[in-house]
């Protein structure tokens, strides 16, 4: 007679520290941060970590990405790439893998760009040994026989 409803598949939400909000301690969450408000303590995030405007962070963050368009006082480590819009400041250290500063963007500290694996190249060297190889074997399996 009742039909049960099926439960559908869990939505992660994304995180947010509103503006006028004020949070202090140690935040980590697999899904994406934005802080409009202030925050102090630290910052381990899977997701992207976004400090908006009106945001003030003193932290250290850990992250995939990172925007900056509000203050951010800390060291960061960023996975993949860290981008300051031209209201952003920084100070304090980056470890990125990619860095993007957007004219009128503040950064005070120094920075470590970490080395990006090459990208693959379609029929590169590689391919060319395996044929040399080949042929070599193939012209020693015609002299043995």
């Amino acid at each position: 007679m009742w039909k049960k409803k099926q439960q559908l598949p869990f939505k992660s939400t994304d995180s947010l520290i509103g503006h006028g909000g004020t949070l202090e301690g140690k935040v980590h969450c697999d899904t994406n941060l934005r802080i409009e408000g202030s925050f102090s303590g630290e910052i381990e995030c899977t997701g992207t970590v976004t400090v908006g405007e009106h945001g003030m962070v003193h932290s250290s963050i850990i992250a995939q990405e990172i925007i900056i368009a509000g203050k951010v006082f800390g060291n960061v480590t960023v996975d993949r790439r860290l981008v300051m819009t031209c209201t952003g400041q920084l100070h304090g250290s980056i470890s990125a893998g990619s860095l993007s500063i957007m004219e009128g963007g503040v950064l005070s500290g120094s920075v470590d760009m970490k080395e990006q694996p090459a990208p693959e190249k379609a029929g590169g060297h590689e391919k060319q040994k395996d044929k040399a190889g080949k042929r070599s074997k193939a012209q020693a399996a015609r002299e043995a026989g």
